[in-house]
């Protein structure tokens, strides 16, 4: 137990160190194009990482337990929960899509870590530093655009700091309420993928893109590769 909220406690420690890492480079580092264009490539980065998540690890999962039916049910499903909530929070003038792609991304995988650590522990291990490695770009993009909504640094600090405890709870759960339910467990899954995708194709990859500006996009493909690593090695 102690190693699970150890391997947990670190996947989800990125998310603050993430915006921390976000404040430091928002306020310290002098306006130049070049800063412009790493920010943007990072934003590119997390969605090439959230990409590999949704198409290597949560829609695989999904569709090796669940038919063809509530699959498909479950995946749209999430896409429109969050075309609406997407939609709400633009009337808001908020900009929270990569705050809840990077949830929808972690807390699955938070709770697929708790349910798999009794049976596979070296997978467990891998699946936590893969879980850390997306949360920090994740994160990082996820304050920029809190901090553009109107939050405070401070509050949006306290926010992460608390998000940073939330793959933990969740990793508990998933091994005390779901390691015996495989299929609820692809259920979650599956319903994330959807929502997932809706907010990339809509919100983040969008606002990833610099015109005139090619080499920036190259960071989705190595977010990506992030991914292709994390689950060959897992």
């Amino acid at each position: 137990m102690k190693e699970l909220i150890l391997y947990s406690g670190f996947a989800g420690i990125t998310v603050f160190l993430g915006g921390l890492l976000a404040n430091y480079f928002n306020h310290h580092i002098k306006e130049t194009p070049i800063k412009y264009e790493i920010t943007h490539t990072l934003m590119s980065f997390g969605a090439g990482i959230i990409l590999s998540a949704l198409a290597l690890v949560l829609i695989p999962k999904g569709m090796e337990k669940l038919s063809l039916i509530p699959l498909i049910i479950y995946f749209l499903t999430g896409a429109l929960l969050f075309l609406f909530l997407d939609e709400y929070l633009a009337k808001k003038g908020g900009q929270m899509a990569t705050l809840l792609a990077m949830l929808m991304d972690f807390i699955p995988e938070s709770i697929a870590l708790g349910a798999v650590f009794a049976i596979e522990p070296n997978m467990a291990t891998l699946l936590a530093i893969f879980i850390g490695l997306q949360n920090l770009p994740e994160a990082f993009n996820a304050f920029r655009d809190l901090v553009q909504s109107g939050f405070t640094i401070q509050k949006t600090l306290v926010i992460f700091f608390l998000l940073s405890f939330s793959g933990t709870l969740a990793a508990l759960s998933g091994h005390y309420l779901l390691s015996n339910s495989p299929n609820l467990t692809a259920h979650l899954m599956t319903f994330a993928s959807g929502g997932i995708l809706y907010l990339l194709i809509q919100d983040i990859i969008p606002e990833s893109k610099l015109n005139k500006n090619y080499l920036t996009s190259l960071g989705a493909i190595l977010g990506f590769s992030v991914g292709i690593i994390g689950e060959k090695l897992i």
